[in-house]
């Protein structure tokens, strides 16, 4: 293994806790030593943590000027990144212009959302990314799908439930590139909070059949599990979906007592409340994630706490 390979391989652990205690700043470091050295995808993982704003503020122009130079070595992923949000099949004015034209304005701006429910709180947002995105985040999680877990009330871990029959692909921080970043900060945008506030993004699949029954997605304190992760993390006030296709027949997320099964284009979005206006768990937001009955579905699930982690992963 070369230096460079040992540097990336490195900052990946301790950056993630995989195989190595948990570091963030010093996996940074190691990352960035392998980045000097030249090393692609080093720089690649650099520009994604520079947008999330890890250790420290979301910083933009530092992303996009590190995807190019990933691209420049060599690297196909910051390449397909940099075609995919610049608009254009090829760099013929070389990978530095394509990325100076991105613009990330846009993709930060808050965008409309239409009310469909006041009880729950249910928010559509309308073409929310493109389908080349929606394409792009399908691509991501189709090699990588495992058993759906959920959230065990008495310990607060993961654990397989009966209810949920689908697959899905948890992001760990140095899975999401800068377009699942900038999709993450068009949804932070959306609920007006700080990206530092969202949970790490899952990919979720639903083949024929598949399903996620009817469950909340807030935190019940009166579970010690749950209470635990509370008290360090804050609740899980808003939770935002994007639909990634719309080849499927069934499949809605539907919100029983409230009346209303949501579906949506390819590239829209939905948010809704976990929480009353009070800021009280919200017994309305009781729903599920109904079967398809043919094709599957694809969605990118993100739930937003009530405040910040201290980093945008």
């Amino acid at each position: 293994m070369s230096e460079i390979d040992a540097l990336t391989l490195r900052g990946t652990q301790l950056l993630t806790g995989r195989d190595a205690p948990l570091a963030p700043s010093q996996g940074i470091a190691e990352l960035s030593r392998a980045s000097e050295l030249g090393g692609a995808d080093a720089t690649a993982i650099l520009a994604a943590l520079a947008g999330m704003g890890v250790d420290a503020p979301p910083n933009w122009p530092r992303a996009l000027e590190l995807l190019a130079l990933a691209a420049e070595r060599g690297s196909e992923g910051a390449r397909g990144q940099l075609r995919l949000l610049g608009g254009q099949p090829d760099a013929q004015d070389g990978w530095a212009r394509l990325a100076q034209g991105i613009d990330i304005a846009a993709w930060t701006a808050p965008p409309v959302r239409r009310p469909i429910c006041e009880a729950p709180r249910i928010r559509m947002l309308d073409g929310f990314v493109s389908p080349e995105v929606c394409a792009w985040l399908i691509g991501i999680g189709r090699a990588r799908l495992t058993q759906a877990q959920v959230y065990d009330a008495r310990t607060g871990g993961a654990a397989i439930d009966a209810a949920r029959t689908n697959s899905a692909f948890e992001l760990s921080i140095v899975d999401v590139d800068l377009v699942t970043v900038l999709a993450r900060a068009r949804i932070a945008a959306a609920a007006n909070v700080p990206l530092g506030a969202l949970e790490p993004p899952q990919l979720l699949h639903y083949a024929v059949g598949q399903t996620f029954g009817r469950h909340y997605d807030y935190l019940d304190v009166s579970q010690p599990g749950y209470a635990k992760d509370v008290a360090a993390h804050g609740q899980r006030v808003l939770t935002a979906l994007i639909y990634l296709n719309d080849g499927y027949e069934g499949g809605e997320t539907a919100f029983p007592r409230a009346g209303i099964e949501v579906r949506a284009r390819t590239g829209d979005g939905v948010m809704f409340a976990n929480v009353d206006r009070a800021n009280a768990v919200d017994p309305m937001s009781l729903h599920a994630g109904e079967p398809p009955t043919s094709g599957e579905k694809w969605v990118f699930s993100q739930w937003i706490r009530d405040r910040a982690q201290g980093s945008g992963g």
